[in-house]
């Protein structure tokens, strides 16, 4: 599985995406994957869920918040067991509440999904995959 991994290429999301962090950023730490585990994850999670999500919906999708290093998760208050911590999770929008509905929505129909949360009445989309293991199809609203 690790090589179809490795030839996939995302038409619309980059890994650099995923590990970017405005919160990182402005505390100056590095928020780059050091398990190489990590960043197939998140090709996996790019290749299962946003690059079939972004085909569906036919407009832009933002990532708030993808991999998160332990510094950042604990900096941001997430949760110590957060799958952002492996790289399976990753928080989206589409701009509004509305568009967050329809994108919610999308992924719940799609299916391939570990857990999808609406976040604050749709404030943003927290969804994951895992590449290894058994896919939940857990929705939340937190």
């Amino acid at each position: 599985e690790n090589e179809e991994i490795d030839m996939y290429e995302s038409k619309y999301f980059s890994i650099g995406e995923l590990t970017y962090s405005k919160t990182a950023e402005r505390l100056k730490m590095d928020n780059r994957p050091t398990d190489p585990e990590v960043e197939y994850n998140l090709k996996a999670l790019i290749m299962k869920v946003l690059d079939p999500l972004r085909e569906a919906y036919g407009r832009p999708i933002y990532v708030n918040s993808g991999y998160r290093s332990p510094l950042l998760n604990s900096a941001v208050g997430g949760a110590a067991t957060s799958q952002h911590l492996r790289g399976q999770a990753v928080d989206i929008t589409a701009g509004s509440k509305t568009e967050n509905r329809k994108l919610y929505e999308l992924i719940r129909q799609m299916g391939e999904f570990d857990q999808l949360i609406d976040e604050s009445d749709f404030s943003w989309v927290h969804v994951s995959y895992k590449r290894i293991g058994y896919n939940r199809r857990q929705t939340l609203k937190l």
